[in-house]
């Protein structure tokens, strides 16, 4: 997607490690304009596929997910990183590494919203290792859910995240593919794959 390489392009940051900071219109100050788009997008991209729910990690998730399934007309659910008292004593926990955090965080989504049967389609971010979305696969693959498609604004190609969810059989799509983040650069993919 043009207009999301363009906006990387110019306001993204390569702070080395494979870290590329795009917190001023992605993750922590979010362009609701880009955002539109981007979930237009992804809703295009994924409407075949038969999703009955979005489901995505907290926080930078939300905004992506949010839009997607403003276009798709389907409800979204996040998995929250920390258990509020208004949850449930029974939910739906998993463990997942974070790269930028540096550390293991938890997944947690209440049971009343996640349910057998539901068609999940995962939106996030970023496709880095795959770790994060595949936390979210045990989560739905736990409530009996079935999993539809995955779709990100960014991969990170040179992570491997899109081989280790090759064994899921559903489509990964998403918006802007970094090839590498060598020396500084952000180097995109010239075709998408």
């Amino acid at each position: 997607m043009d207009t999301l390489i363009d906006r990387i392009r110019r306001e993204g940051k390569n702070l080395g490690n494979g870290i590329l900071k795009v917190d001023g219109f992605i993750n922590h100050q979010v362009d609701p304009a880009l955002m539109d788009a981007c979930g237009k997008e992804l809703a295009l991209l994924f409407k075949d596929v038969g999703a009955t729910k979005i489901l995505t990690a907290e926080i930078s998730g939300i905004a992506p997910a949010l839009t997607t399934a403003l276009h798709m007309g389907l409800p979204v659910v996040y998995a929250r990183k920390h258990k509020p008292i208004t949850m449930p004593d029974q939910v739906f926990l998993t463990l997942s590494p974070s790269h930028t955090k540096g550390r293991m965080v938890e997944l947690i989504i209440s049971p009343e919203y996640l349910a057998n049967g539901e068609r999940v389609l995962i939106i996030d971010d970023f496709l880095a290792t795959g770790a994060t979305i595949l936390g979210l696969v045990r989560l739905a693959q736990t409530a009996g859910a079935s999993i539809a498609g995955v779709g990100t604004l960014v991969e990170k190609t040179f992570e491997g995240g899109r081989q280790a969810l090759a064994h899921l059989g559903v489509p990964v799509e998403s918006l802007a593919q970094i090839i590498s983040m060598d020396g500084g650069q952000i180097v995109f993919a010239t075709k998408q794959v």
